[in-house]
């Protein structure tokens, strides 16, 4: 089965563009890289943001499931002077087998089933060090926000604050819900997403 990314990133340009998540920010003040720290970025999509943080000195691993996402990451990483290690991975399959100071996703978690998510982020608690974030983006339902127009069937929105329910006994440094205007596909959309920015704190 063919991945729809795949034709998506080969087109000239960059479909997501180029510019950060406004949550890599949010990384970097409250987790700055003033000594080596690993990053994790879970469907880097063509690599945007796995591009900032490299560049702002974090050490970062990015998987996709799009072939083409990944070779555009890593022409994008040389093309700004900064290393990223890069493979391609399904978000339903790979869990991480180390630990990451930083685990960092957005607008990609709803390719996972409700029903996987719990033994998926609780891979995620586990693989994050001691002091570490997890900083989440997830795209929410809400009736007033109609679906994007180049949504997928493999989609499952999360219903509006359920990834805090994850993080209860974390320390939850941020969380917004936001409505923002989009234009991947050329067409314009909207998204409502929960951003989130939780810690591991030391016991």
């Amino acid at each position: 089965m063919s991945n729809p990314y795949d034709a998506r990133y080969s087109a000239p340009g960059y479909y997501w563009g180029t510019k950060p998540s406004s949550i890599c920010l949010r990384v970097l003040e409250m987790l700055p890289p003033d000594r080596p720290l690993t990053l994790l970025d879970i469907g880097c999509g063509e690599g945007r943001n796995a591009v900032f943080f490299a560049r702002n000195g974090y050490r970062v691993t990015a998987f996709d499931s799009s072939a083409q996402g990944v070779t555009k990451t890593k022409d994008a990483a040389v093309a700004a002077g900064a290393q990223i290690e890069a493979f391609e991975a399904d978000v339903n399959v790979y869990r991480p087998t180390q630990g990451y100071d930083v685990l960092f996703s957005t607008g990609v978690l709803h390719y996972v089933a409700p029903e996987l998510r719990p033994g998926l982020l609780d891979s995620y608690r586990a693989a994050t060090n001691p002091e570490g974030l997890n900083a989440f983006s997830v795209f929410v339902e809400k009736p007033f926000v109609a679906p994007a127009p180049d949504a997928e069937e493999t989609a499952h929105l999360w219903t509006s604050g359920e990834i805090l329910m994850h993080y209860c006994d974390w320390k939850v440094e941020h969380f917004e819900e936001d409505v923002f205007d989009c234009m991947s596909s050329g067409v314009p959309h909207q998204h409502a997403v929960n951003r989130i920015v939780a810690r591991r704190v030391s016991s």
